[in-house]
């Protein structure tokens, strides 16, 4: 027994050229199956959910054996690497690949004062009220805001904020950033298993993102108020690794940590009123559609006064 909705390819929108692309899904076919058979699933919950298995594929990717899959990766999903500090050869370990340093240059940070940017690559969702939130990549899907932010009087905080969905595929660069300035407090740790954040799964299973394990936090900023931030784990993310200093100010596009092996999404919340989302990424989302844009890009406006 399959389910229809999981075999649909994934569409996004190329905020740079305008187009609409289908996605080139790394290992689809074991996706599709995964989530969208009954046999699938009782591996996915036998195993592949579990801690683990990606902690098994974690080591795998720390070897320094898996260095002769950083050539074969890059060839064929066309990673740009001279957007790369260090190039294919000089990397210890595929992970070390994986979560790659870029040249400042590469993903340079919009410089106004009044714009939010997006935390990381990848493909975005947007939502000017969390309230709003409807329709998630299939009809009849909406979001249980205490539950994924682990707060039931954060989930009211930000009930009719506006919230931002950042997927990352494993072929995307894989740090993420602030995407606005602040005072970031302690990184907490939500528990949870490790599920795909791929559309093949959450058109089956949104919950996924509120079960899976993630990492909340919560940036003061006076222009922003207090700005959410949540990482979101899936399978074959070896661990989600901070490199910022809790209590020390940072400043928009400020690195804030990576994910080892995986794709993985990073959410962003913004309680009412702060924040005016780009035209493009509403329009998308209205649709059901993704939005592709770098790190650094703008997300959003300050509303005034």
């Amino acid at each position: 027994m399959t389910n229809p909705h999981a075999s649909k390819p994934i569409i996004y929108k190329d905020r740079y050229t305008g187009k609409e692309i289908r996605e080139q899904v790394m290992a689809e076919a074991a996706l599709r199956w995964i989530y969208g058979t009954t046999t699938g699933k009782i591996a996915l919950h036998g195993l592949i959910k579990r801690a683990i298995f990606s902690r098994l594929l974690g080591y795998m990717k720390n070897r320094p054996s898996s260095r002769k899959d950083i050539k074969p990766f890059i060839a064929e999903y066309g990673i740009p690497m001279e957007e790369s500090i260090l190039q294919a050869h000089e990397f210890g370990s595929f992970n070390e690949f994986f979560y790659r340093r870029l040249k400042p240059q590469a993903r340079p940070v919009h410089p106004d004062s009044d714009t939010a940017v997006f935390p990381a690559d990848g493909r975005h969702m947007g939502w000017q009220c969390a309230a709003d939130m409807r329709g998630v990549f299939i009809k009849g899907q909406s979001f249980d805001l205490p539950a994924l932010l682990g707060s039931r009087s954060l989930g009211e905080q930000y009930a009719e904020g506006s919230v931002i969905l950042s997927r990352l595929c494993p072929t995307d660069y894989h740090r993420f950033h602030f995407p606005t300035d602040g005072i970031p407090g302690e990184a907490r740790t939500i528990p949870g298993p490790l599920a795909s954040v791929s559309p093949y799964c959450l058109r089956c299973r949104l919950s996924w993102l509120w079960t899976n394990k993630r990492v909340l936090t919560l940036v003061q900023s006076a222009e922003w108020g207090q700005v959410a931030i949540l990482e979101v784990g899936a399978t074959g993310v070896g661990g989600i690794k901070q490199t910022y200093i809790p209590g020390e100010p940072v400043r928009k596009g400020d690195d804030k940590g990576y994910f080892y092996f995986g794709g993985s999404t990073v959410m962003t919340f913004f309680e009412p009123g702060r924040i005016r989302l780009a035209d493009d990424l509403l329009e998308t989302s209205s649709r059901h559609m993704e939005l592709f844009a770098r790190q650094g890009d703008i997300m959003g406006f300050m509303t005034s006064d």
